[in-house]
C-alpha cells in the first residue's frame, strides 16, 4: 500500500478554538476567505517572496497571435494569489483575486474557473501592498494613472496594483474567443464593450516600466471585478468619489516561456508597442 504524503492533509490541520476565533473575526472584518489568510499568514512564515511577479509567455507572443492555453490555472495558482490573464484562444478575461481566479467572456458571463483551464498569458503575485493611499475625484482613466504616478517611487520597477471602491462609471472589454494565430490587433476588433454605473468593485492589475514592452504591456493595465461578481472585464474608462489605492513594489520578474511550436516558430521581432497600445485602450502607442 502507498504511503500517504506528510502534506496529503494539511488541509485539515488541527488549529486552537483562538486561532479558528481570530479566523471567523477577521473573515467578518476584512471579507478574505480563510484559505487567502492562511496562504498569507504561511508565505510570510516560510518566506515565500512577495515582491516578485512570475509570468507566463510574453506580450509581444500575444500582439503575434500565440494563445494556445500552455498552463493549467493550477499551476498558475502555486505562484501567486493576485493577477490578470487571459485563456486559451483568447477567451475572455483573467482576474485573480484572494487566490481566485474568474473567467469574463465576451457574453458578459463571469464565473469561477476550473484549475484544469489552460491560460496561454498570464501575470500574478502574492500580492502584499507596501503602502495604502486614497486617491480622491478620479475623472477618468488618465486621471487615475496620474494619480497613481504621484505614489509610484520608479519608472524602472514593476508595481501591482490594487484599487477598491465605488465607480461612478467603469466602461471595460472583454476579448472574444478567436482562432489561433489572429493578430492581437485584429482579434480585439470584436471584444465586447460593457458600460457600468454606480458599482462597488476592485481593479487588479500591474504597472510595467517601458523597457519591458516586449515581455509585458508598458504602463498600466488593470481588470475589473464587481463586488456581487457579476461582472468583470479590462478596464477602458472610470470615474469614481475616492478609491482605495493599495500598491506594491515589484523587483523580481519571473518568466516561463511556452513550448508549443506557435511560440517556438513565432518571429517576435517586432516592437509590440503600438500594438499592444491599440489593442489594450485603442489608442496610439505614445
Amino acid at each position: 500500500m502507498p504511503k500517504r504524503h506528510p502534506f496529503s492533509n494539511i488541509c485539515k490541520t488541527r488549529i486552537s478554538a483562538s486561532l479558528k476565533q481570530a479566523l471567523e473575526e477577521r473573515c467578518l472584518r476584512t471579507g478574505e476567505s480563510v484559505d487567502h489568510i492562511i496562504q498569507t499568514a504561511l508565505a510570510e512564515e516560510l518566506d515565500v517572496e512577495h515582491h516578485t511577479i512570475f509570468q507566463i509567455s510574453t506580450s509581444t507572443a500575444l500582439v503575434e497571435g500565440v494563445y494556445q492555453g500552455c498552463v493549467s490555472i493550477a499551476e498558475i495558482k502555486q505562484h501567486g494569489n493576485f493577477g490578470l490573464g487571459t485563456f486559451d484562444s483568447l477567451d475572455g478575461e483573467g482576474i485573480m483575486l484572494q487566490g481566485e481566479v474568474w473567467q469574463a467572456k465576451g457574453d458578459g458571463s463571469l464565473a469561477k474557473v476550473a484549475d484544469s483551464t489552460l491560460a496561454p498569458f498570464w501575470v500574478m503575485t502574492n500580492f502584499k501592498p507596501d503602502r495604502c493611499e486614497s486617491l480622491n475625484k478620479v475623472s477618468c482613466w488618465e486621471n487615475l494613472c496620474a494619480q497613481i504616478d504621484r505614489h509610484r517611487n520608479s519608472e524602472n520597477l514593476f508595481f501591482s496594483i490594487h484599487l477598491s471602491g465605488v465607480f461612478h462609471s467603469i466602461d471595460y472589454r472583454v476579448a472574444c474567443k478567436t482562432s489561433p494565430g489572429t493578430d492581437l490587433v485584429t482579434a480585439t476588433e470584436q471584444q465586447a464593450l460593457f458600460h457600468l454605473e454606480d458599482c462597488a468593485g476592485d481593479l487588479i492589475g500591474f504597472w510595467s516600466p517601458h523597457y519591458a514592452k516586449t515581455l509585458n504591456v508598458p504602463g498600466y493595465h488593470l481588470h475589473f471585478l464587481s463586488k456581487d461578481k457579476q461582472h468583470a472585464g479590462h478596464v477602458l474608462d472610470l470615474k469614481a468619489d475616492k478609491l482605495d489605492l493599495e500598491l506594491s513594489e515589484q523587483n523580481h520578474l519571473k518568466v516561463a516561456l511556452p513550448e508549443s511550436n506557435a511560440f517556438l516558430q513565432a518571429d517576435l521581432s517586432a516592437d509590440p508597442a503600438a500594438a499592444l497600445a491599440k489593442a489594450e485602450m485603442g489608442k496610439q502607442a505614445q
